[in-house]
């Protein structure tokens, strides 16, 4: 069977991505594409490397447009997602790789975002653990996922072995993220401009205010924390796409180095698309640009007293669209790996 698809937000980076692995999917079809202010213009004025999809032009992001599809997926600004989707036919499978139904907290939402609030969906990173088993639990037979921010999956994913081994504090979490600039869309804004961003490393948000840490929390406490703190500092580098994020946590006493990489490779065993590096070893952004992967590394500083996890993965593929066809494999029961590519793209 093939299920017939519509991308929202088609235009964009997350959706240019979406269509990019959709465009070898073999069991989706790309129907409709949909923007906002470039409907009527070809896909390919604004996705030139999309070829086999040439033959499709952009029409508005309604939801005229979009019900009749077997998967809608929403690649659209926060406040646009929840909208349309409330819209959509309850017979639909709709993934949104925007934030509008990540957060299961109101409060939350409120604090770090505003606006109305949409509710919460199926979380879709299949892999993070969550009390004795794994998200995907929560994504077979689901008809709304929530596609996960990038950097709320890489620090989540990085730290959540050790929280449900109960080998980490909860409190005292300090992450820093390398990330490129892609992630932010292509609106434009100086910041993201190529003269101010190559040659530096430019932090943003800092003290507190990102919007993916209530993201990581909820997903903490998921793994079996009460209530962790998170310390997350992004940082833009001059890299197109990429997450390296390094995330800290002060380990309990008398944990011992073999026992977190033991954890740790519990915790993913098995798993296609998360992979733990053998001691000693630490992934590079390099190593997953393109591919729905996701390379964690872990250390035990004895000194400090803390474990240090090196996470690298592709923030618009495993960070974003990889991970909401992934879901919405499972969510149709079909191969979870379909469409999607372990092996990145070098040099």
């Amino acid at each position: 069977m093939t299920f017939s698809v519509a991308v929202a937000g088609a235009s964009g980076y997350a959706g240019g991505e979406l269509l990019r692995i959709l465009a070898g999917h073999p069991d989706f079809e790309v129907r409709t594409v949909t923007a906002h202010q470039n409907a009527g213009q070809p896909l390919v004025s604004h996705q030139p490397h999309l070829r086999s999809l040439s033959h499709l032009t952009l029409v508005e992001s309604t939801v005229e447009n979009l019900s009749g599809h077997d998967v809608v997926f929403l690649a659209l600004p926060h406040g646009k997602s929840g909208e349309i989707a409330a819209l959509l036919p309850e017979e639909t499978l709709v993934v949104d790789c925007g934030a509008d139904h990540r957060l299961e907290s109101p409060e939350s939402w409120a604090a770090f975002y505003g606006g109305e609030y949409f509710g919460s969906w199926a979380y879709g990173v299949p892999e993070l653990p969550v009390g004795d088993g794994k998200q995907r639990d929560a994504l077979a037979g689901a008809k709304r996922i929530a596609a996960p921010g990038c950097n709320a999956s890489a620090v989540s994913l990085a730290l959540a072995p050790g929280i449900a081994a109960g080998l980490i504090e909860e409190e005292d979490i300090v992450a820093v993220l390398a990330v490129g600039p892609s992630g932010a869309g292509k609106s434009l804004k100086t910041m993201y401009l190529a003269s101010e961003i190559l040659g530096s490393a430019n932090p943003y948000a800092v003290g507190g205010t990102h919007r993916h840490i209530p993201e990581i929390q909820q997903n903490l406490r998921k793994a079996g924390a009460a209530n962790p703190t998170v310390s997350f500092t992004p940082v833009l580098v001059p890299m197109s796409r990429g997450i390296l994020a390094t995330s800290t946590a002060r380990l309990k006493p008398g944990v011992t180095a073999d026992q977190v990489q033991s954890a740790w490779e519990s915790a993913y065993a098995g798993e296609t698309f998360v992979q733990v590096l053998p001691a000693g070893t630490v992934p590079r952004t390099a190593d997953v640009l393109g591919a729905n992967t996701a390379l964690i590394a872990v250390a035990v500083d004895e000194a400090a007293g803390r474990v240090v996890t090196v996470l690298a993965l592709d923030n618009l593929y495993k960070g974003t669209a990889g991970a909401a066809i992934q879901s919405a494999n499972i969510a149709l029961g079909l191969d979870e790996t379909a469409g999607l590519t372990v092996n990145g793209v070098a040099p």
